[in-house]
């Protein structure tokens, strides 16, 4: 049997339009949006270049754990994902520099590390071309805890996993199972663990003699979105964050459903993606563990309005998703 998650994540927000803000006005200029989380609290996201990032000390018994050639280096190479999806990762106003909740928390292990962050935004595919050469040391870019990619990968969790399902406002469409995508054209990026979850209920429905999923591919959210308020598509499967965050924005799109990124029995988790065996799994977990003992990390997910996707504990490759998502 398949069911949502019940708790939708505190990333159904009431924003401003910030997506726009870069199209008008000085863009250095400091621009803030109030996020309204499910607990009616606040808080105002500052989208202006001058981040004032949440920050904290090294803490040497940790730094000294990281692989020796990182460490003469004195930088930790970070890897994220191009494409804009607020609040995840997204351009501040002046249209170049990289924000959101990703880039914060890479920041703030760097800083329990002793390395200089330097972030790299790449395609979504060359994540993990990047990882798997060691052009990168880690990926923070919303990845989830996959069986898959644990042959490939070590991971370090950081945040709750869930899935949205984006319509456009006013559909008429509820999902909570592979029956209600049954014969609908659903957008999903590719290489994503949105897309194996699409494909493995187009299977379910087949199986069930029901008709499969159309499952339909854009170069970037912009354009799903300009296809879904046009009718060429009927629904729009990605991070919950992301999808809430445009239904807030737009006011034209909405969440029908939310799902966990690992199936239905196991709680999908994001997590700090390393190429296995690099030795650098341990000393992030721990990084993470110690910010979140400390209270920065909380900081960091609170002024994005991601408060309910916070973990208790960093875990070093965990249960993830299953290869047959069963």
């Amino acid at each position: 049997m398949y069911a949502p998650i019940t708790r939708r994540t505190a990333a159904v927000l009431s924003l401003a339009a910030t997506l726009l803000l870069a199209a008008c006005g000085n863009p250095d200029e400091e621009r803030t949006t109030e996020v309204a989380a499910t607990s009616g609290a606040k808080t105002k996201i500052n989208t202006s270049p001058d981040r004032k990032r949440v920050t904290t000390a090294e803490v040497d018994s940790i730094a000294a754990q990281v692989p020796e050639k990182i460490r003469e280096r004195g930088t930790l190479e970070i890897v994220g994902s191009s494409g804009s999806a607020a609040p995840l990762t997204f351009y501040a106003t002046d249209n170049k520099t990289v924000i959101g909740v990703e880039p914060d928390l890479a920041h703030l292990v760097a800083d329990v590390l002793g390395l200089e962050p330097r972030i790299n935004t790449v395609s979504w595919e060359n994540i993990f071309i990047g990882l798997d050469s060691a052009k990168y040391d880690v990926g923070f870019s919303n990845i989830t805890v996959t069986e898959e990619r644990k042959e490939k990968y070590d991971f370090a969790t950081y945040r709750e996993d869930n899935l949205g399902f984006g319509a456009k406002k006013g559909s008429g469409l509820t999902v909570d199972g592979p029956e209600d995508v049954a014969g609908l054209e659903v957008a999903v990026s590719s290489g994503t663990n949105q897309e194996k979850l699409l494909v493995e209920w187009s299977k379910d429905n087949e199986k069930a003699g029901r008709e499969p999923v159309d499952i339909k591919y854009y170069q970037s959210e912009s354009d799903t979105y300009l296809a879904l308020q046009s009718g060429r598509i009927d629904l729009y499967l990605g991070p919950n964050p992301t999808a809430a965050y445009h239904a807030a924005t737009s006011g034209k799109t909405e969440v029908v459903g939310t799902y966990s990124g690992a199936g239905a029995t196991l709680q999908g988790l994001i997590a700090a993606t390393t190429k296995k065996d690099s030795g650098l799994a341990e000393p992030l977990a721990a990084a993470l563990d110690h910010v979140i003992e400390n209270g920065t990390y909380a900081k960091v997910l609170d002024r994005w309005g991601l408060s309910d996707e916070r973990v208790r504990t960093s875990e070093v490759n965990p249960p993830g998703l299953p290869k047959t998502n069963k």
